[in-house]
């Protein structure tokens, strides 16, 4: 900080920087919302919640890195806050909606709702959890995205089990996934993607997850569709 700078001029940057804290924050009391719509079983109203924190965590990095947040305010070390609000949101939260909400077996919901949390706080605790190009190693811990299928599908409890068992364990196989936000690998395109799965998602959610075949479809071929494209990265040192 320039001591020549007057004191309103050296303030502002600062606490423009905190407000990105404040905002990432945010998705925290998502999370809070979304945990008490789940106890209610408004599955719609939760995923309501658990998007706008998927919204805020896909923006926040973004302000962070231009107001220089990091730089100003080392005290507050923005990538916990992250790691917080994500695993409540990420993980957390929907591992409640999948174990308590009839989508499993009663007799193995409670404990591969722990195996959820389990491998899921690990996924974050990884240092190595993203490469030098941004993609994700392994499944990325995005059981909100998981429990959204699972409730749009309403596969048979035995089948939602044995989902449940393989995205755990596919948290520790090193493919790629791709950040749609971050890549620059065939940006455009997986950005496009992004925003028709974020319109048919509301969609679904509108409807009370029954969006329809043509909605359903197109949900599932995007799905595909960034579980593929992290097939297609580029060599990165």
């Amino acid at each position: 900080m320039d001591p020549t700078e007057p004191p309103e001029k050296a303030v502002a940057p600062r606490t423009a920087a905190f407000a990105v804290h404040v905002f990432t924050a945010c998705g925290a009391a998502c999370a809070l919302l979304a945990l008490i719509a789940a106890v209610g079983a408004d599955w719609p109203k939760m995923f309501v919640w658990l998007g706008i924190a998927l919204i805020i965590d896909g923006v926040d990095g973004t302000f962070a890195r231009r107001l220089h947040t990091a730089e100003l305010l080392p005290r507050w070390s923005g990538d916990v806050l992250d790691l917080v609000v994500d695993i409540l949101t990420y993980v957390f939260v929907p591992a409640y909606a999948i174990a308590t909400s009839g989508l499993l077996p009663p007799i193995s919901a409670i404990p591969l709702g722990a195996l959820i949390v389990v491998t899921g706080s690990l996924y974050f605790a990884d240092r190595q959890m993203k490469t030098s190009d941004y993609y994700f190693r392994g499944f990325p811990a995005l059981w909100n995205v998981a429990a959204f299928y699972l409730f749009l599908l309403k596969l048979p409890p035995w089948l939602g089990a044995v989902a449940v068992v393989a995205l755990a364990a596919l948290t520790f196989v090193p493919f790629h996934v791709v950040h749609p936000v971050r890549i620059s690998h065939l940006r455009a395109l997986t950005t496009g993607a992004l925003v028709l799965w974020t319109l048919l998602a509301i969609v679904a959610v509108a409807r009370n997850l029954e969006p329809g075949f043509w909605p359903l479809a197109g949900l599932y071929l995007l799905a595909i569709y960034f579980i593929g494209v992290g097939f297609l990265r580029r060599h990165h040192p």
